[in-house]
């Protein structure tokens, strides 16, 4: 008889409550349901404290500082949950580039963009950047290029200006090979840490990341793609030099 008083106490409080809650002004609930949480939070961690359920104290506590610092930013509670908040906070990663070489040529691409960008090594425009050069002066560039230089001239070019093959008339020869892009390995030899760079990894990445790192330079850089024929056949050869190191 006792339980069923107290449950219709209970029954008839929180009826009330509701009744209070559907009238008060949102501005005046939104702290009380905050600060409420927040100490049910505290009084969580401290409950799971005492019975050792150690490994749910520091998520419960950092929740119920965080609240209380959304209600007092200037106070101790903000400077917790500050400090909380930091803690639990996912530092940005840095940008992940692969980098091909040639005798002449450094290349990059920036993996979250798919940006091309590149810059001469070598000769008389050593350091200029190819985004300063004019589409003719690239073509032009093209004369005095190496296969190598030359496979990855082109694939600048045809991220920039796609069109410029249809423009090219006489050009085969020209740096001792031909316009279309077909450029060689160069002897097909590549350091491991070059193939690092290739696919953008640090030294020692895990297998599950070359793959990773392979799979998404092919779906940037495949010909299918509007990439190049020699972009991709150097990912494919840098996957396989850094797996063969890996046995």
């Amino acid at each position: 008889m006792i339980s069923l008083i107290a449950g219709v106490a209970l029954l008839a409080l929180g009826l009330y409550g509701l009744k209070l809650w559907t009238k008060a002004d949102p501005k005046v609930l939104v702290p009380i349901l905050f600060r409420s949480l927040a100490y049910a939070a505290l009084l969580g961690a401290a409950g799971a404290l005492a019975t050792g359920r150690y490994a749910a104290v520091v998520p419960l506590a950092a929740v119920g500082i965080m609240l209380l610092g959304r209600l007092d930013p200037g106070g101790v509670g903000g400077a917790l949950g500050g400090m909380f908040g930091g803690m639990f906070r996912t530092r940005p990663q840095p940008p992940q580039v692969s980098r091909v070489r040639s005798p002449i040529l450094e290349m990059e691409l920036d993996h979250g963009s798919g940006t091309l960008s590149g810059q001469v090594t070598a000769g008389p425009h050593a350091g200029r950047a190819l985004e300063s050069f004019s589409v003719p002066e690239l073509l032009e560039l093209r004369r005095v290029c190496d296969p190598q230089s030359l496979a990855l001239l082109e694939a600048y070019l045809d991220r920039r200006a796609p069109a410029w093959r249809e423009h090219v008339e006489g050009d085969q020869g020209a740096g001792g090979v031909g316009g279309s892009g077909g450029a060689t390995l160069g002897g097909g030899t590549m350091t491991e840490q070059e193939a690092y760079q290739i696919l953008g990894l640090e030294p020692g990445a895990d297998t599950a990341s070359i793959r990773a790192a392979h799979r998404s330079l092919m779906k940037k850089l495949h010909p299918d793609h509007g990439g190049s024929s020699y972009l991709a056949a150097r990912i494919n050869q840098a996957k396989e030099v850094i797996l063969r190191k890996h046995g």
